[in-house]
């Protein structure tokens, strides 16, 4: 079954246009190394140049944050990830 992962709609130009890409993997970053490999434009748009996620970005496993653990924090098959930006706004 695998773990789908939900691509933003800014980044599925990078993705073939797919909106939902399946993945394999028992944690977040092995989901992460696997949709990487699928769709490499995307690394840069998402993570740092040492693998940690961006300043900006949040993964969410079934809606719920993956904060503090991240890249760390275990998954199973039929679980859904979010790639989400956090938006700032100013006055």
């Amino acid at each position: 079954m695998g773990v789908k992962i939900n691509i933003p709609s800014s980044l599925q130009h990078l993705a073939n246009g797919q909106a939902v890409a399946g993945v394999s993997g028992n944690t977040v970053g092995q989901c992460r190394d696997n949709l990487v490999k699928q769709f490499p434009g995307i690394e840069s748009e998402v993570f740092e140049k040492n693998g940690k996620l961006l300043e900006y970005v949040d993964i969410y496993i079934n809606l719920e944050s993956s904060y503090p653990e991240e890249l760390a924090k275990p998954v199973k098959d039929g679980d859904e990830l979010h790639i989400t930006f956090f938006t700032i706004a100013g006055g």
